[in-house]
């Protein structure tokens, strides 16, 4: 299955390839680790898979590499197409005497003398004296004097009206109203529980963990085993219209796949682009809004950096609420960009990933206009147009005494 899925959270262009175990004769879904995103606009788009000879996966969005991967790699696909050759024995149990506990209470240690389990955290201050002028008589709060009954309060259906409260106007000027007591202060004699200190265990053996045997499902693989394509379709499920699709292409010539969707997507995607400058600049909005539309294409970018792969969905989840809700926007940019810069200095002295030259073996192309999910087994060029619904507000009412 490839191609767009954008729904709440998801937002990825699928690549599943379901692959036959040659040894337990089982198929099994394997799903592309870490998959590039869904264009965040309303035009139209292409999506190109390209299968090369030597394993090599590449998905293409409108003509630009932003995913590239390995079948046989264990990193690349989740989960990896060919087994671990060993797995943890099911069988194997830990011994009752296996201990895994590092550190151990010293058994020799025993209890100050001294030490008051029963010390209670604060004490009264003794030493507090009460402020001058503390008014013992006047309560922090009096009935509201501006307040009064409204007209349609009915005392057998709402109750009793009470006034509401507001602060005393007298405790204000004062250093305090009500009863004055002795304020609580930090125990000096306070400990706690006592426990008796760690120390190593001399019986620890590290945590225990299955030995390993050799997985009875394990293969050697050259290449996946790609079976024949028997047909084409789209897999859709949406709660909207307007999303339409067309030019679905299953081809061997990289070159080819590349002239049709020059020659079919291009212009299209061309005039809307046109179109939409042109709506923006009627209604003004082209000058701010552009400013803002580079931003959020800078922060999706972004967000596609290899480094981020793990919290992209929480990033992209971010970028679109600030979109959105325009009133929260220079907050969720600073968000998003102090998390992209912790996440880059916590791995700035990682490693990279060798690269391997390929060499080019057959495409698969699916445009659509903004997301939603489609399908085939290997390759295709699908296009859909998304609406997103804006959710009803709920109306609250509330009776005000």
């Amino acid at each position: 299955m490839f191609g767009p899925d954008k729904c709440g959270t998801t937002n990825k262009v699928h690549f599943i390839l379901k692959h036959k175990n040659p040894k337990s004769g089982e198929y099994v879904e394997h799903h592309l680790k870490f998959p590039p995103s869904v264009p965040h606009d309303k035009l139209t788009h292409v999506y190109t898979a390209i299968l090369k000879s030597d394993n090599e996966l590449q998905i293409l969005v409108d003509g630009e590499e932003k995913k590239k991967a390995n079948f046989l790699a264990s990193d690349d696909f989740e989960p990896p197409l060919v087994p671990a050759k060993t797995i943890p024995d099911p069988d194997d149990v830990k011994p009752e005497d296996w201990d895994e506990r590092a550190k151990i209470p010293d058994p020799e240690a025993a209890k100050p003398e001294d030490w008051d389990e029963d010390a209670p955290l604060e004490i009264v201050d003794e030493d507090a004296v009460k402020p001058e002028g503390w008014l013992d008589d006047e309560p922090e709060e009096i009935d509201d004097p501006e307040a009064t009954k409204p007209e349609d309060w009915d005392e057998e259906e709402d109750g009793e009206w009470e006034a509401p409260k507001t602060d005393n106007p007298k405790c204000e000027e004062a250093p305090g109203c009500g009863e004055w007591k002795k304020p609580m202060k930090r125990n000096p004699a306070y400990k706690g529980k006592w426990h008796a200190p760690l120390i190593d265990n001399p019986n620890y053996k590290g945590i225990w963990k299955p030995q390993d045997i050799p997985n009875p499902d394990y293969f050697e693989l050259d290449q996946p085993d790609f079976e024949p394509i028997a047909a084409v379709g789209i897999e859709i499920w949406t709660m909207q219209d307007g999303i339409l699709f067309d030019n679905i292409l299953v081809a061997k010539d990289e070159k080819a796949a590349a002239s049709i969707r020059d020659t079919t997507w291009k212009p299209k995607f061309d005039a809307e682009k046109a179109k939409q400058k042109a709506e923006e600049a009627a209604t003004g909005t082209d000058g701010l809004a552009g400013f803002q539309k580079k931003v959020f294409e800078l922060l999706y970018q972004a967000a596609e950096l290899s480094f981020l792969s793990k919290h992209k969905d929480k990033i992209i989840e971010l970028i679109e609420k600030a979109e959105k809700q325009p009133n929260i926007t220079i907050g969720v940019l600073v968000s998003v960009v102090v998390v992209i810069l912790t996440l880059f200095f916590r791995i700035i002295f990682g490693g990279k990933k060798a690269k391997v030259e390929k060499k080019p073996e057959p495409v698969a192309e699916t445009s659509n206009k903004e997301g939603s999910s489609s399908g085939d087994e290997k390759k295709e060029e699908t296009e859909a147009e998304n609406e997103a619904a804006a959710p009803a507000r709920r109306r609250q009412s509330r009776r005000e005494n």
